[in-house]
């Protein structure tokens, strides 16, 4: 029977069909590594290609200070905690100008929620990135802090994400997903905004016109049902909006954390949701695999296995970093070109919006959406 389950999937995926949440579950669970790797990559090569996609990307986490105690966080700090820290305007501006000298074109922006600064002080970090140099696209503040900014303001989503689009975001990182399913929540993440919400802010931010990012945390105490779950309610609202870009499955490091006990989720495993969610999020462009979480050697290998993104340069990331991530703090474009092509992949460098970017020395302008590149 499974034999005959894996040869239906198989025929659906290479006729271009949606697999069912039962295809994905049995795939999650039963389907061996090579095969789930092989029909990802089908799709992915159908998509893409042999182009893989980079962007020059740098990040500011402007404080972790948290309200929230995560279980899985490794992150935040208490207000008096020796470790915590809270940005100045002149600390944001300096790091503007770094990317402004390195090249970037995206400010990857997230952080802790400090329960002593209102929202105007969230929107003001935008509003200096913003002023210090136009033109920076500005990824900021996931589902979870669009919620905070909601519960301190007591205006709806829609005021929360006009205010800061007016102060210069450009676009929402898919941070704070976590996994969907309530009860696990309620063991990792208790008190966060919960999955509707983190739904519903999406949703109101896509038919404002921003895009947006999605991921999924993995290997802590959800099951492959609870997985396919989540997969299953992002395609659901990518069929509404159309407003997500790319994925981003996200593996829970342990250590550092509540949940330290939890062995850190393997290479196969990696491997294995990378696949499964090439193959579920068919309405999906993008699928990336994350070097920073993966760490180098996985990353690549992901290209094969469904992944056509690895995010960038990620210069100044904190928040993996703190929970025992052993990758560098930051690539060179030389380093992901070399990651790239030794996978027999063309490197690509991408804007957060997904459009080529055309170098000239020092200077740089944004080119065709990648789909024309692809079918050039």
């Amino acid at each position: 029977m499974s034999a005959k389950l894996l040869e239906q999937i198989e025929q659906k995926v290479l006729a271009g069909e949606r697999l069912a949440p039962e295809d994905g579950l049995y795939l999650d669970e039963s389907a061996d590594l090579l095969t789930l790797g092989r029909l990802a990559n089908h799709v992915r090569r159908e998509r893409h290609g042999n182009l893989a996609f980079y962007n020059t990307n740098i990040h500011l986490n402007p404080t972790n200070v948290c309200v929230y105690r995560c279980r899985f966080c490794a992150f935040r700090a208490d207000l008096k905690a020796e470790k915590a820290y809270t940005f100045t305007d002149d600390m944001i501006r300096v790091r503007v100008l770094e990317a402004k000298a390195s090249g970037a074109t995206e400010i990857h922006v997230v952080g802790g929620l400090h329960h002593q600064k209102k929202f105007d002080w969230y929107v003001n970090v935008i509003r200096v990135i913003h002023e210090t140099w136009p033109e920076l696209h500005i990824k900021a503040w996931t589902g979870v802090e669009i919620n905070w900014f909601a519960h301190l303001t007591k205006q709806p989503y829609e005021w929360i994400l006009k205010e800061l689009q007016a102060a210069g975001l450009g676009s929402l990182p898919g941070g704070g997903a976590e996994i969907f399913d309530e009860q696990v929540r309620a063991q990792i993440c208790e008190h966060k905004a919960d999955s509707q919400a983190w739904l519903d802010i999406h949703r109101a931010a896509h038919e404002l016109g921003l895009r947006s990012n999605a991921t999924m945390l993995y290997g802590h105490v959800e099951s492959a049902q609870h997985r396919i779950d989540h997969l299953c309610r992002l395609r659901e609202l990518q069929d509404d909006t159309g407003g997500f870009q790319t994925f981003i499955p996200l593996a829970f490091h342990p250590e550092n954390t509540n949940l330290d006990h939890i062995p850190k989720p393997t290479g196969q495993m990696d491997l294995r949701m990378i696949a499964l969610s090439r193959l579920m999020l068919d309405n999906f462009d993008h699928i990336k695999a994350y070097w920073v979480m993966l760490g180098e050697p996985i990353a690549q290998v992901a290209l094969n296995f469904g992944a056509d993104d690895l995010d960038g340069t990620v210069v100044h990331e904190l928040i993996y970093h703190d929970a025992g991530a052993k990758t560098p703090e930051g690539l060179t474009v030389q380093q992901l070109h070399r990651l790239i092509r030794e996978t027999g992949c063309e490197p690509v460098e991408r804007d957060t919006l997904y459009r080529q970017v055309i170098r000239d020395g020092a200077q740089w302008q944004i080119g065709e959406p990648l789909s024309k590149l692809v079918n050039a």
